[in-house]
């Protein structure tokens, strides 16, 4: 871990290493490191479903030949990202973590729940720092990263674009920042995640789990005969009911497709905050910020954003 790159998310103050822990030069505060991780929060909080589903669907995500395809087709970068720092916001189970240290990049992979722990165990590399930290509080010093992506992630947050924002700081003037959130529509209306999640989203993950297993494994068989009349289509009618049904979308064994299907069932229901936003949204964050030189477009998760960071930015008062 190279600490010239890190500060104290509270006051950034330099750190120094003191034993097992990370003290800040400046404030005092004390910052453990526990099997390799520097832990800059205290508990995990309102991401603590992400932990629970991340430790219990590790493998779930991993090795499948569409993560590194996604990563560098929704990054458009290069593939030899040799003496440049890319810093992943949100990692999850570490699905993209592994596609952006195969550029030979220094990576910091940053996540505020224990899922971090999953991602460590599933990319043990030697060019990437694993961070149990807010990604509204990087603990990274202003312009270290040369490239920042973060998927999957915004519409997580209690306020994605005030999250977006804080992302901003840590990249360098020119750096490439790639980032979605969930698609905002019509269809949203009718997406039936959004009428059980008043209720899911309360249970804690323990509890709320072997529920949707119970439901998602009774609505499973009887969602095959909407395969053989809509085929590819067959999906819609899972997202009525607000289950994931990934027959006829992926090429997996039978087993595959079921694993994958339910830990997105669970994804769908069990986190605290799901706040999708229209493409004009998105747009007006990148107007808000300066950022001019953004191109929004649709990707596999929604809302699709690459952007340059060229010139002053419109930060928020008090932003670092």
């Amino acid at each position: 871990m190279d600490l010239a790159l890190f500060v104290c998310p509270a006051c950034r103050g330099d750190l120094a290493a003191e034993g097992e822990s990370l003290h800040c030069k400046k404030c005092g505060r004390t910052f453990p490191v526990r099997d390799g991780i520097a832990r800059f929060v205290p508990d995990e909080g309102e991401v603590g479903s992400f932990g629970y589903q991340w430790n219990r669907f590790e493998k779930t995500q991993i090795g499948l030949g569409a993560n590194e395809e996604r990563f560098f087709s929704e990054s458009r970068w290069p593939r030899d990202l040799r003496g440049q720092v890319v810093v992943e916001a949100g990692s999850g189970a570490g699905r993209f973590t592994g596609a952006a240290a195969s550029t030979g990049a220094t990576v910091i992979a940053v996540d505020a729940s224990l899922a971090i722990e999953a991602a460590k165990r599933n990319n043990p590399l030697p060019n990437v720092t694993f961070l149990q930290a807010d990604i509204r509080s990087l603990p990274l010093k202003d312009a270290v990263a040369d490239k920042l992506y973060c998927f999957g992630v915004l519409q997580h947050t209690s306020d994605p674009e005030a999250t977006f924002r804080a992302l901003l700081p840590a990249l360098k003037p020119g750096g490439s920042l790639v980032f979605d959130v969930y698609e905002l529509s019509w269809r949203s209306l009718i997406t039936g995640k959004y009428y059980l999640r008043p209720l899911t989203k309360r249970l804690p993950p323990r509890i709320l789990f072997p529920l949707v297993r119970l439901y998602f494994g009774v609505l499973w068989p009887l969602l095959l005969p909407f395969h053989w009349i809509l085929g590819r289509r067959a999906w819609r009618v899972g997202s009525l009911l607000g289950v994931t049904d990934y027959r006829g979308i992926h090429d997996l064994p039978k087993d595959k497709l079921y694993e994958m299907s339910l830990l997105d069932t669970f994804d769908m229901l069990s986190p605290a905050h799901d706040h999708p936003k229209t493409p004009g949204q998105v747009r007006r964050w990148l107007e808000r910020a300066g950022l001019v030189d953004g191109e929004v477009t649709r990707g596999h998760n929604g809302v699709l954003v690459r952007v340059t960071k060229r010139g002053a930015l419109a930060l928020p008062e008090g932003s670092h």
